[in-house]
């Protein structure tokens, strides 16, 4: 079993250097390759084909002759960009051929825009306790928690986010607690901007609305960072302030999706969520923010690939099934429910219930 686990890096200024210096080496060798093959005669046709082979022979013989300095860091790093850009290519290729309408073209890398680099070969890196050794640096870098599984390393992948680096370790391992021991059957799962999830148990996650309630100081600190010059030493500082807050935002929508993730999948072994239309939902202006701030992809990502881990079934109901306006108790379909509607009354049979916790029930009981 692959498992990945991403812990924070505490390194020193040296380590910094060689990190930042690690990033710009990939960048600027992707940058470089890609533009080499991307060249296109009158025609509009690619005059370098590019294939992993023709990308290596470039590497070598141009890229590492002529840029030298590239040997300051471990070579696995640069060298990866040939794997990295045939996976880009091949993906283009295949979507074009699939008659994509955004094919999805390999974009050059920008400084500071999602800076990383990765080391595949597990001879170039190592972990001792807390410590990460990398090829070619000379201490080992402090990390804040050892990996959390035990078991081969694969790769490691370092990142740089809001000023902070990252360590996501790929191991393989059989070291992992699949689920509780005694788990209930099946549970529906409605999601929502007023509360995160209603259970059809009842069970209720309320919704943390962690942007929401940073607004303020987010519009003080992008007020700050217009009136400074662009490029100067005081932009760059209150950019960085505006990317750190971001970033603890992330982190705890993250932090909490996981929660309720990691209790449904232990807890439960059917879970039914709503195929949601989260890209049609984000075109209304008046929710759009709100939406977005609960982060509904995010969560059934979670569900989905942990579910595999944990084998337990997720049942994703139909996009147009009616679940809020079904009556739980006798199944008659509401005609009219607005969204501030928060209690269902059934016409039919007079039935009374919670908006959320009816639609919760009905995706319990759903069967495809």
């Amino acid at each position: 079993m692959l498992l990945a686990h991403k812990v924070e890096l505490r390194p020193t200024p040296d380590q910094v250097d060689y990190l930042n210096k690690a990033c710009g080496h990939y960048r600027h060798c992707w940058n470089h390759m890609r533009a080499w093959f991307s060249q296109q005669d009158a025609d509009g046709h690619y005059i370098f084909k590019w294939t992993k082979d023709a990308g290596y022979q470039f590497y070598m013989k141009v890229l590492r002759v002529e840029f030298s300095w590239y040997s300051e860091v471990s070579s696995v790093i640069t060298r990866n960009v040939i794997d990295d850009l045939d996976a880009a290519f091949t993906q283009f290729f295949r979507k074009v051929r699939q008659g994509s309408k955004n094919p999805g073209y390999p974009k050059p890398k920008k400084r500071g825009d999602r800076d990383r680099f990765s080391i595949r070969d597990s001879a170039k890196f190592d972990v001792k306790n807390k410590m990460l050794r990398i090829e070619k640096l000379k201490t080992r870098i402090d990390m804040r928690q050892p990996i959390r599984f035990g078991g081969k390393l694969k790769r490691v992948t370092i990142s740089k986010r809001a000023g902070k680096y990252f360590a996501s370790f790929l191991v393989e391992t059989d070291e992992y607690d699949p689920k509780d021991v005694n788990r209930q059957p099946s549970v529906g799962v409605d999601v929502g901007i007023k509360s995160l999830a209603t259970l059809s148990n009842g069970e209720v996650f309320e919704n943390s609305r962690l942007l929401r309630n940073n607004l303020r100081k987010l519009r003080k600190l992008q007020r700050s960072l217009s009136r400074k010059v662009r490029g100067s030493n005081g932009y760059a500082k209150a950019k960085l302030k505006i990317q750190k807050l971001h970033f603890l935002i992330a982190r705890q929508r993250e932090a909490i999706l996981h929660q309720l993730s990691d209790y449904l999948t232990k807890t439960f072994d059917r879970i039914v969520i709503e195929d949601l239309n989260v890209k049609g939902m984000m075109k209304n202006r008046k929710l759009s923010r709100a939406i977005a701030d609960v982060g509904f992809g995010m969560l059934r990502q979670f569900i989905e690939y942990k579910a595999v881990l944990r084998n337990c079934i997720v049942v994703i109901a139909d996009r147009f099934f009616p679940s809020s306006k079904t009556c739980s108790n006798c199944g008659q379909v509401k005609k009219i429910l607005t969204l501030k509607d928060r209690i269902f009354e059934c016409d039919a049979c007079g039935f009374v219930i919670d908006r959320d916790l009816n639609a919760a029930i009905n995706l319990n009981n759903y069967t495809a």
